[in-house]
């Protein structure tokens, strides 16, 4: 993995950037779980993303289970949040016909060639992950302003 941080504009008083690249066979959730706790990421978001994966889990939608795909795709989108305590990622995959899945990222989602990742990070807030009874899942609790 290969990390660029920049620091020498002023939208950076409210937002850090981060860019990375993963390398052939890592795990996309693993590694952006391992980036987010090494940077101390406290309120962390997509940017974009683009690359490839040749395995793909997903919790598809209003499913308890994942699925687990092995095929080549295109990573046609990735957004969610980032922060210490949780990620909440959903992925957009095309495959060679230029069909598209989408759902929950799961690990398991293994990349083919290569995903470069544009991460930002809010100095305003903090997110936290907070179980809710409503909906039975930890959901995204914002601290700051």
């Amino acid at each position: 993995m290969r990390l660029v941080v920049s620091s020498s504009y002023p939208y950076l008083n409210v937002m850090k950037i981060f860019a990375l690249r993963l390398n052939p066979n890592q795990d996309l959730k693993t590694e952006l779980k391992k980036f987010t706790l090494e940077n101390n990421v406290r309120a962390g978001f997509i940017l974009t993303t683009v690359g490839s994966l040749k395995k793909a889990r997903l919790r598809l939608a209003n499913q308890k289970q994942s699925t687990s795909f092995v095929e080549n795709f295109e990573i046609i989108s990735l957004g969610g949040t980032l922060c210490q305590d949780g990620l909440h990622l959903h992925i957009a995959l095309a495959d060679s016909k230029g069909n598209t899945i989408g759902g929950h990222l799961e690990e398991g989602c293994i990349v083919y060639t290569t995903a470069e990742i544009v991460l930002g990070e809010s100095k305003t807030y903090t997110f936290t992950r907070v179980f809710d009874s409503d909906t039975g899942f930890n959901e995204l609790e914002i601290i700051g302003d």
